[in-house]
């Protein structure tokens, strides 16, 4: 059975008194395990396809299937469950908390959600920045790393529920070239160790070149979708 299933997705928005299509019948489904990348130009529908599997918005028309269950007939309070049980999301603006600590913006889904006690807290979040390689900056402020640590920080905090499903919107977006290739690196030895299913919306070649697969959409419609050989 595939982890996820979209059938028919449709998402029509409402601009003054004309109606602007995102999604047209968009049609697919993810594997556990896959590193698919989402492309196509501006206003394809990237961005918007993300937030419909992500249950940030919803769609307009269609089915969203999460591991065989019908998500489009839920209710908000169903839905936050769901994003927080399901899904880690990662943003190319980072969305860090300023005043937090490394640890602590890491922590944080888990101080959400009330289910463990402060010692197993502080003990998964360093644990998961051992893994993304910042364990030795836990005590330090966003604004006293680098962009790129940063975005590790985000992945972090996306990962330390141990999701099954980890969203990222242009993660490469505002890091330079290295840096980019370092952030990949990490979330393919993610995708291996863990088994994640990590998909992608993005405008980089090399995204989309590491990528295991790539769907392109073009006004709001699937355009292509391509497997590749694994990496070595």
């Amino acid at each position: 059975m595939s982890l996820l299933e979209l059938k028919g997705i449709e998402k029509t928005y409402q601009k003054d008194r004309l109606e602007v299509k995102a999604l047209r019948g968009v049609s697919f489904s993810i594997d556990k395990g896959e590193f698919l990348s989402v492309v196509g130009p501006s206003g394809s529908g990237k961005t918007t396809l993300l937030n419909i599997i992500g249950c940030l918005d919803t769609a307009t028309g269609g089915s969203v299937l999460y591991d065989g269950r019908e998500l489009s007939g839920m209710d908000e309070k169903a839905l936050s469950r769901y994003r927080k049980e399901n899904i880690g999301f990662i943003f190319q603006s980072y969305n860090l908390i300023p005043v937090l600590t490394v640890r602590e913006n890491v922590e944080l889904p888990l101080v959400i959600e009330r289910r463990y006690s402060t010692a197993q807290i502080r003990q998964k979040a360093m644990e998961t920045l051992g893994l993304v390689g910042l364990a030795e900056m836990a005590d330090r402020f966003p604004r006293e790393i680098s962009g790129g640590q940063e975005q590790r920080v985000a992945i972090a905090r996306a990962l330390i529920k141990g999701p099954l499903l980890i969203l990222a919107d242009e993660p490469t977006a505002n890091l330079d070239s290295d840096t980019a290739r370092e952030i990949m690196d990490l979330m393919e030895r993610v995708n291996r160790a863990r088994q994640a299913t990590f998909v992608f919306s993005t405008h980089d070649p090399m995204v989309v070149a590491r990528a295991k697969r790539t769907v392109t959409l073009h006004d709001g419609a699937i355009a292509k979708d391509e497997k590749k050989e694994a990496r070595a």
